[in-house]
């Protein structure tokens, strides 16, 4: 059975940084768009940022272009996501979610992808 494991979350003041790793087991990721999303109480899940399967493609949230970077090592199979320049709004549950070949952003249901991990606590101080 496939599992990504989220880790990395923690609490940072305003203007930090964080880096979230997802590790990725029982999928070759190869063939998955890994994307990380957040979510808060009352709201839905929120794409923040997404790679696809040939790295041919990296997408980001308007709000977080510039401060957060996606990466991914297939041979490790780890996908990361550099945070940087954290904002108060930048609190969140962030999950990290498997999508067979392409990437699929916006706010989504958790249909969309086909593995999901449990999600991390960030949460930045003013």
């Amino acid at each position: 059975q496939p599992q990504l494991v989220e880790s990395g979350g923690g609490l940072v003041q305003s203007g930090g940084s964080l880096t979230l790793s997802c590790e990725v087991s029982g999928l070759n990721l190869d063939y998955y768009a890994i994307g990380w999303f957040r979510q808060i109480p009352g709201k839905g899940r929120e794409g923040v940022s997404c790679i696809s399967d040939a790295e041919d493609t990296r997408e980001y949230l308007e709000a977080v272009k510039g401060r957060f970077t996606i990466s991914r090592d297939n041979a490790k199979n780890m996908v990361y996501l550099q945070m940087s320049s954290l904002k108060p709004e930048d609190t969140a549950v962030y999950y990290c979610a498997a999508r067979f070949r392409r990437c699929e952003m916006g706010i989504v249901v958790r249909a969309q992808y086909d593995y999901w991990g449990q999600g991390t606590q960030v949460t930045v101080s003013s």
